[in-house]
């Protein structure tokens, strides 16, 4: 795909820090070329970069174009000289089927590594997870051999990696569980955790980086975040 051979693209991308960019199987450079004759079976026109997305799950992206996905969304397009235009469906069970297997759109632009339900191209940034609890808790956290995480409620989203390090270390009942495939458009498991940090209905949170960061910052009162030791 051109876009990834050209240099200033490549800095760019890889300025951001864990998922791998989603590229369609019939999204080559003669199928995005308007020149290029349409092989059969094509369904999309090829006068635009068509993004699937979800059209509220910030920081990655929203229907106003605010998240770094649709900003990086952009860069592909203008690199390609097409302009944006995106199918926005919420990212859950069946997203992948209604979008790009749909052949509704061309391109999503994150996931995570290793993705086998799609072609992907090598990561552009890499992450964590984190632990959050207010900075002003008589607390610190370290690891989680810590004796004082026994007597503490854990937020953790439901299915994701940290639950594996809760279960090793006996912690699993200590647990507070958020749903993980919700309909952004209605629900916000990452807000209603912070939320419930911020009130002291649960000690600490482990969330992924990014998204932590992007609610920490709006947060009412000031929150630590922690990398999850490996």
């Amino acid at each position: 795909m051109r876009v990834c051979s050209n240099r200033s693209l490549r800095l760019i991308l890889t300025t951001f820090a864990a998922c791998a960019l989603l590229v369609a199987l019939t999204v080559a450079v003669g199928r995005l070329s308007p020149v290029h004759p349409q092989a059969p079976g094509e369904i999309l026109d090829r006068t635009e970069l068509h993004v699937c997305a979800d059209p509220n799950n910030l920081p990655f992206s929203n229907e106003k174009g605010e998240g770094f996905e649709n900003k990086i969304a952009q860069v592909v397009g203008d690199e390609l000289r097409l302009p944006v235009s995106y199918v926005f469906f919420p990212q859950v069970v069946g997203f992948v089927r209604n979008t790009l297997r749909a052949r509704a759109c061309d391109i999503i632009m994150g996931t995570a590594a290793g993705d086998d339900i799609v072609q992907t191209t090598s990561p552009y940034y890499y992450s964590t997870y984190v632990v959050v609890y207010l900075r002003d808790k008589a607390f610190e956290f370290t690891d989680f051999n810590d004796p004082k995480l026994r007597s503490m409620r854990i937020g953790i989203i439901s299915a994701t990696p940290p639950s594996d390090l809760l279960i090793r270390h006996d912690l699993m009942e200590n647990a507070k569980s958020y749903a993980l495939m919700v309909d952004t458009r209605f629900e916000s498991p990452t807000h209603e955790m912070v939320d419930d940090i911020e009130n002291g209905r649960v000690d600490i949170g482990l969330l992924w980086g990014p998204i932590a960061g992007y609610y920490a910052k709006d947060a009412k009162q000031s929150l630590a975040m922690v990398p999850v030791p490996n």
